[in-house]
């Protein structure tokens, strides 16, 4: 009966808006949005059994400057030719008293072609990891280490008045990286757990392929 009404109401020349939260959780890689779906799972983020973390999708909002939390960290100059400035992106953050770990998830996704995606998704990561191990030049304060480098996933940690836990999945089958990052004054009040860096960047992949139907294998 709604199909019905809604065609008679086109015919009419009227509009018909999409019901409230009719959004799919899933979308093709040309979606304009970054899908509920995309976001990891908080059971899966370290500290989630101190702190309770919320559903990332719940709290996402656009970010218009995505840039990476190592890079406020680390004092990062801006890129002249950022391709992250033309991805869509959404971020999602909790902010805990000082002392207590903080927590941003971001979620970059460059629309069209896969195999142009994917360049650009490459690009972005290698850049970003170049820049991480630059930081202690950018702030001399902060003392980076990369606890894993591989192909498309990376870890690291930077000490120094802030510590920050950084965790970085590109995807170039979905054109998307997924950024995870924890941080704390130091010394922080929560020790930090015994998580495998593997185990974190598996949580960050497995929704993306879920999430951006048709861009993986």
């Amino acid at each position: 009966m709604r199909t019905v009404l809604a065609l008679a109401l086109v015919a009419c020349g009227v509009a018909v808006a999409p019901a409230a939260g009719a959004e799919p959780l899933n979308c093709p890689p040309a979606c304009d949005s970054i899908p509920d779906s995309a976001w990891p799972s908080p059971m899966t983020i370290p500290l989630d059994n101190r702190y309770d973390w919320p559903q990332l999708a719940s709290l996402a909002v656009t970010a218009p400057v995505p840039r990476f939390r190592f890079e406020e960290v680390c004092g990062t100059p801006m890129a002249a030719a950022d391709p992250r400035g033309y991805a869509v992106t959404e971020r999602a953050t909790v902010v805990n008293v000082p002392g207590q770990w903080q927590l941003r998830a971001q979620v970059l996704h460059w629309r069209g072609e896969t195999w142009r995606g994917g360049d650009l998704v490459d690009g972005a990561f290698t850049a970003a990891l170049d820049a991480l191990r630059a930081c202690q030049r950018t702030n001399p304060q902060a003392s980076p280490s990369v606890t894993l480098d591989e192909p498309g996933r990376m870890a690291a940690v930077i000490s120094g008045p802030v510590i920050l836990h950084q965790y970085l999945l590109a995807n170039p089958a979905t054109s998307t990286i997924s950024e995870l990052a924890l941080w704390s004054n130091s010394p922080p009040l929560t020790p930090w757990p015994l998580t495998a860096d593997t185990v974190v960047l598996d949580a960050l992949a497995g929704p993306l392929c879920n999430a951006y139907l048709g861009s993986c294998p």
